[in-house]
This record gives structure tokens, sequence and C-alpha cells, in this order.
């Protein structure tokens, strides 16, 4: 993944390049954070040895990413590396990109995105199912549980429409298409 690809991805798709290729998945974890109270030489060897040990690592781009809108690192403590950047590297990334990282954290929250989806599996769901293998329902005459079932789905694709529509109109376009 390279670092253009990583600023359009989602935070999810992020996170499980990182847990399938990261490099770093099999070693010691504290190898990328200092200590309390380490002397500085013990600290700069560790994190030197960190930063090669990044490089070349297939997921680093994604990686940097999702440190970025995790808001790692510190512009006054060399405290970390992450994606073969320490702690203050990254900060200093992350001042520059303060507006792309702000949308990207908005569009990693669309809230209104996963519940359309989630709506969707409920209709395309309650589409496929049979009304007479319904449990709790065999008391009701078949019309009556077909209407019942059609009234579900015409409820929740009303639901997904108005959220789409609403975040259509948030995005500025003049006519949902």
């Amino acid at each position: 993944m390279t670092s253009t690809q990583a600023r359009h991805t989602r935070r999810a798709v992020l996170q499980s390049a990182i847990d399938a290729g990261a490099r770093c998945a099999t070693a010691d974890p504290d190898l990328w954070f200092r200590t309390d109270n380490e002397p500085d030489t013990e600290w700069h060897a560790r994190r030197d040895q960190a930063i090669r040990f990044c490089t070349g690592c297939p997921v680093r781009a994604a990686c940097e990413e999702l440190a970025l809108r995790n808001g790692d690192g510190n512009q006054d403590t060399d405290e970390m590396v992450r994606a073969g950047l320490t702690g203050q590297e990254l900060a200093a990334v992350r001042s520059h990109q303060e507006q792309r990282l702000a949308a990207a954290v908005a569009a990693d929250q669309d809230t209104d995105g996963r519940h359309m989806r989630d709506l969707t599996v409920l209709v395309q769901n309650e589409v496929i199912s049979s009304p007479d293998k319904r449990q709790g329902r065999a008391r009701l005459a078949p019309a009556r549980v077909q209407t019942e079932q059609n009234h579900l789905v015409q409820m929740l694709t009303a639901r997904i429409n108005e959220i789409r529509t609403a975040r259509r109109a948030r995005a500025g376009w003049g006519v949902a298409a």
C-alpha cells in the first residue's frame, strides 16, 4: 500500500492491513516505546533499531496513516517510533496535514454510512426470508405475514433513502441522484 492509497483508506481497512502484514507483529512491542527514566543513549540505540525494523515493512504507509489519525507522537517528547518515524516526526507531519487528517477522521466516524449499511443488510435478509418459516408468526394467516413483511421492508427502505438524502445534502449535492 502506498502513502496515497493509505490516505484514501478507511481506518478499519488500515488496521486490517497492519494486522495481516506488519513485520513488527511478532517482535517485542517494547522496542517502539521509551521506558520511564531510560537514558538517552539506550533509547536512541533502541529507537534506531526500531526505525531500521520498520524500513521495508509492506504496511508502513498504512501504519503511518493510522498513527497520524490516532494522534500518536508529541512534538515535545521523544518517546516512541511508529512506521519508522519518531513521535516528534509524526507530530510534525500531523501539523502539516491537519485539515486532511481531520477529514479522514470524520470519514472514519461516518455513523450514517454504517447505519445505512446495517439497514441494507436487514432489508436483504428480510427480502430473502420465507414468511412461513418465521418463528412466532405461525398463527397469522399467510397473507397477513406477507403484508407485515412488505411493510417492514418499505419502512427500512424509506429510512435508507432518508439517510442517503441527508448525506448527499451535507456533501453539497444540489439534487440527490
